[in-house]
């Protein structure tokens, strides 16, 4: 009898262990995964409502953002240092492994653009298309494209997204 007492006694005790470490366990694997998350930092308007919507949807995609408000003048600028055409020019820019995202690109051609490297500038959403991430209920979206800027400044398609 003693013995199985003993038993239950280690089981229950190896038990409240786990249960108190298990926190610890999960904090290092949200800093793990977080050092994993590609880090998207994002070039905005301190006024614009839709790119602060579209950043917490990155950040709910998994991507890692910050966020740098800049008045939009200087915004403008930036984007012609950075490449970014006036035809493909939206509301906020983003920045990752060395690619530009313009506008409301959606998180799964953020990922595509990271898997596939091409030679180019990076990605954009032109305008600001009802229903592209953070413009309103994607169930009730406009059709839109997703354009690759060339290095020289030239777009093509790289993906399309239909009217829902």
């Amino acid at each position: 009898m003693p013995s199985s007492a003993l038993s239950r006694r280690a089981l229950l005790r190896a038990g409240a262990l786990a249960f108190a470490a298990a926190p610890l366990a999960g904090a290092g694997l949200a800093r793990a995964a977080s050092a994993a998350a590609p880090g998207l930092h994002v070039l905005k308007d301190p006024s614009c409502g839709c790119c602060g919507a579209w950043t917490e949807i990155m950040r709910a995609e998994g991507f890692d953002v910050s966020v740098e408000e800049v008045p939009n003048g200087p915004l403008v600028r930036r984007k012609i240092a950075l490449g970014i055409p006036s035809q493909a020019a939206s509301c906020h820019t983003g920045l990752i492994e060395g690619y530009v995202v313009e506008g409301h690109v959606p998180a799964a051609d953020i990922r595509r653009l990271l898997a596939e490297r091409p030679d180019a500038v990076g990605i954009a959403v032109p305008g600001m298309p009802w229903g592209s991430p953070g413009m309103g209920p994607e169930a009730e979206r406009e059709a839109y494209d997703v354009v690759l800027i060339g290095r020289d400044g030239g777009l093509s398609l790289w993906s399309r997204y239909p009217a829902a």
